[in-house]
């Protein structure tokens, strides 16, 4: 697939072919990332719905985005072995088809199942809606199609909290999944109809099997050991173990196989280029903890604090009043700009957001909830466009369509690889917090036994309901302090990957102009 191809193919779509086939192909894009993040806020129902604990239940995220991430990289393949357009008729009805499996899945191994093949599925579904959109605007207006992808690709992480808190609370969540039934089938049906005569040649082409095989495996194997890892004590268990070493030589012969394969399924010899080497690992640590937060997050606000899935979607629906105020801006203000120094504003504003965060304490106010959720617009708008543009700069024409999917690979394996990171990070901090609060709990100690003594009082009950509310609020302030060090560390973080926005050279040239070409 070849973006630069499609800009001088085609005629550029006029009138009402143009106004529908540029609807259709921004909704498909807006499901495909709308489903990266509605089912945050619905983790806790799921959950309990199919007598799981939320832990589990966050593999519907972190598998969906882990098969997600492996696909990503045949898109190239796939569109020349299928044809552009067909192949992304095919991604979607196949993703509705997922979807459907999503919401009548009676248990969670189906709905694993079922939301591993709706991610592989969603992988070409990025970068070929890319592709359309380029070609059904006139080549001078190609900035603003960018534009509208980004726009379309920002607001679908952003809203899926908030409509799928909205859908679980007044519905239930299998409805969360089919929602994207009636919008896939519509948008396939518009793209056939609209697209079919603009299809791309196919042809047939060897693949990579043996370089796709080991990527499946070191993926998979790092995924599931990161998420069964807390459940299974670590590196106490052997099953961790086994899965650590498979992972690991799994990886070594994937980078020894492809650097030395003729036409690998992943080109890795990018990465010896500074621009694209600093900037891709820049935004996926970036992302991995800029997508981990928004997982845990409502967790947290629903678990602890008791709100509503659709009252703990609405919090984080404010970070999107910026992002999309600020996007037409950041078009007129990057060609005359470092692309390094927005990067770098982005990261610091990240870490004052979450500087901000980690003060919250259990009877934390709506707007205090609401406010670091809402400034966050502001590095999110500057964060994608310029670091892509970073990444993609300074490469010919025909490298750029393999360096987007690559560096898309990345961040979007560095999310789900992040969930489960920080998922299990405020587990053990949690874990480490309560032990602290306990030790000073003991009967012997004065002041916890007048506290005792104040509740029975405050609450006309006996000693065991009295501590069993302590319990309680215990458990919740060890959570809150748990979530704090995670907010905390998260801001050094965006502080410490700086550097590597500077080991890069300013984005000219191909970076700008294809600077959505990475996704969102």
């Amino acid at each position: 697939m070849d973006p630069q191809n499609n800009l001088s193919a085609p005629k550029p779509l006029t009138g009402g072919k143009f106004v529908l086939g540029t609807f259709a192909v921004a909704l498909a894009t807006f499901m495909n990332v709308l489903d990266s993040s509605i089912a945050n806020v619905a983790i806790p129902t799921l959950s309990g719905n199919l007598g799981v604990s939320v832990d589990e239940g966050t593999w519907v995220i972190t598998l969906f985005a882990a098969a997600n991430a492996v696909s990503i990289p045949l898109t190239g393949w796939l569109t020349q072995r299928v044809g552009q357009v067909r192949l992304f008729v095919w991604a979607i009805l196949l993703f509705v088809l997922s979807s459907a499996a999503c919401g009548l899945a009676p248990n969670l191994p189906v709905l694993l199942a079922a939301r591993i093949v709706q991610g592989a599925v969603a992988g070409p579904l990025v970068p070929l809606s890319q592709a359309l959109l380029l070609a059904s605007f006139p080549k001078e207006k190609s900035s603003g199609a960018l534009s509208l992808w980004a726009m379309t690709a920002t607001v679908g992480p952003i809203a899926g909290p908030a409509l799928g808190g909205w859908i679980t609370d007044s519905y239930s969540w299998s409805w969360i999944f089919y929602i994207n039934v009636p919008v896939g089938l519509f948008a396939a049906g518009a793209i056939w109809a609209i697209y079919r005569d603009r299809e791309t040649p196919a042809r047939k082409l060897p693949i990579d099997k043996v370089g796709l095989l080991s990527l499946v495996v070191w993926v998979s194997s790092l995924q599931i050991m990161l998420d069964k890892g807390k459940d299974l004590d670590w590196f106490n268990s052997s099953v961790i173990w086994v899965l650590t070493i498979v992972a690991a030589v799994s990886f070594l012969f994937f980078l020894i196989w492809e650097l030395t394969e003729e036409k690998p399924v992943v080109d890795l010899r990018l990465f010896a280029g500074r621009n694209f080497l600093g900037g891709t690992a820049a935004i996926s640590v970036a992302y991995a903890i800029f997508f981990a937060n928004l997982v845990v997050l409502p967790q947290w606000i629903q678990g602890y604090l008791g709100y509503r899935a659709v009252d703990a979607g609405l919090v984080t629906a404010p970070l999107g009043i910026f992002s999309v105020m600020l996007a037409p801006v950041l078009g007129k203000i990057m060609p005359r700009s470092d692309t390094r120094v927005l990067a770098t504003f982005a990261f610091l504003g990240f870490a004052g957001v979450f500087l901000m965060r980690s003060h919250y304490t259990t009877n934390v106010d709506v707007y205090t909830l609401v406010l670091p959720t809402l400034l966050q617009g502001i590095p999110t708008a500057l964060f994608f466009t310029p670091l892509t543009a970073i990444i993609l700069s300074g490469l010919p024409p025909e490298k750029i369509p393999a360096a987007a999917g690559l560096s898309n690979f990345a961040r979007i394996f560095a999310g789900a690889v992040g969930t489960s990171l920080v998922s299990t990070g405020w587990n053990d901090r949690t874990v480490l917090h309560r032990a602290r609060l306990v030790e000073v709990t003991s009967v012997t100690n004065p002041n916890f036994a007048g506290a005792i003594a104040g509740l029975q009082s405050t609450l006309d009950a006996g000693a065991a309901k009295a501590t069993a509310f302590f319990e309680a609020s215990l458990s919740a302030q060890a959570s809150m302090l748990g979530l704090n060090d995670i907010f905390w560390i998260s801001a050094v973080i965006f502080v410490a990957i700086i550097p590597l926005i500077w080991l890069t050279k300013p984005g000219k040239g191909a970076g700008a102009g294809a600077a959505g070409a990475g996704g969102h």
